[in-house]
């Protein structure tokens, strides 16, 4: 039985946006709990939130490898969103997808350590830094495999299509005997 708003999430893309939207809104609450909120309801809520976006992120980062390994058209959040396309990835490596995710990690992860060092006390904010510088680096690499992944597949892909043009045009002869 295929139901309507379930099919909708079929598209990778589209659950891919839904995904981004949980955590842009998990993570602003994190940080609005964690800034207004006082006491221990908002030290337990900022902390719930947080570790929330980034069980989604690292999720997400992972579903995204997957889905990139196994030859799918995703080109990122933002392509998704604008039904732009980057060309760029078909000469190499997808240095602006690349770029941006960093640029993201970056700002989060800047915004989610300013934040717990305003919320949490000394020891629980130290362990805070090594939680979040964690789930930066695991985020960055994986989006450096899923550029690489993409270029190498867009490589293999070019190979083969030269090959089977070679094939046609000299007749299926590998040796010129």
């Amino acid at each position: 039985m295929k139901l309507a708003h379930v099919s909708f999430l079929e598209d990778f893309g589209t659950r891919s946006v839904a995904v981004h939207a949980l955590m842009v809104l998990a993570f602003a609450n994190a940080v609005l709990a964690g800034l207004f909120l006082t006491g221990q309801v908002g030290l337990v809520s900022f902390v719930a939130l947080l570790n929330f976006t980034a069980g989604l992120w690292v999720a997400h980062s992972v579903h995204s490898l997957g889905h990139e390994a196994a030859g799918g058209e995703y080109e990122g959040v933002l392509n998704e969103l604008l039904g732009g396309s980057t060309d760029e990835a078909v000469d190499g490596f997808n240095t602006g997808r690349f770029g941006r995710l960093l640029a993201l990690v970056a700002a989060v992860t800047a915004i989610a350590l300013l934040t717990s060092a305003q919320v949490l006390p000394g020891a629980v904010f130290q362990i805070a830094v090594v939680a979040v510088g964690s789930i930066a680096v695991v985020t960055a690499i994986i989006g450096f495999l899923i550029a690489l992944g993409a270029s190498y597949d867009e490589s293999q892909r070019q190979t083969v299509e030269r090959i089977e043009r070679n094939a046609e045009t000299d007749g299926g002869n590998i040796d010129d005997e």
